[in-house]
């Protein structure tokens, strides 16, 4: 299981605005890493149109917001466009990348599960929060943190 203060792993997927995120190189700012069961379900949504409504902080903190989530390109760029999400989100189409974060399975491992992940500007570990009910919580908890790497800073 990944721990606070590790490094976070390295990877590279195609987004839905048709590019590629290479987590690298974001290095010298925090990375807000959120994963989600399914685009365009209830809880999903109101977890991306949260980060949505509240990405200026983000960009006033220097973080980048990426989601992710196994539906295909295509399904991302549909969801992204509907909600007017201004961040990536990140294809991840065989689990890999759930798998390379250790992301757990919920409801019975019936369902992805919604994690998000802070990744300091070094590229470790500042802060995971899983939880699938408190969708709306992970923007909120994000941001404490993002505010105390701030403050440290």
């Amino acid at each position: 299981m990944l721990q606070l203060g590790d490094l976070a792993p390295d990877f590279t997927l195609p987004t839905d605005k048709g590019d590629t995120f290479h987590l690298a190189d974001q290095r010298g700012r925090p990375v807000v890493l959120y994963f989600y069961p399914k685009d365009d379900t209830p809880g999903c949504t109101a977890e991306a149109c949260a980060f949505r409504d509240q990405y200026a902080d983000f960009l006033d903190l220097g973080a980048v917001v990426v989601g992710v989530s196994s539906d295909s390109e295509a399904s991302h760029q549909k969801f992204s466009q509907k909600h007017r999400l201004p961040f990536p989100l990140l294809a991840d189409g065989g689990g890999q990348l759930r798998r390379q974060y250790e992301v757990p399975r919920a409801l019975l491992g019936l369902l992805p599960g919604r994690v998000t992940f802070v990744i300091d500007k070094n590229g470790k570990i500042a802060y995971i929060f899983n939880s699938l009910s408190g969708a709306i919580d992970h923007v909120s908890k994000t941001k404490e943190v993002l505010r105390g790497l701030a403050s440290k800073a």
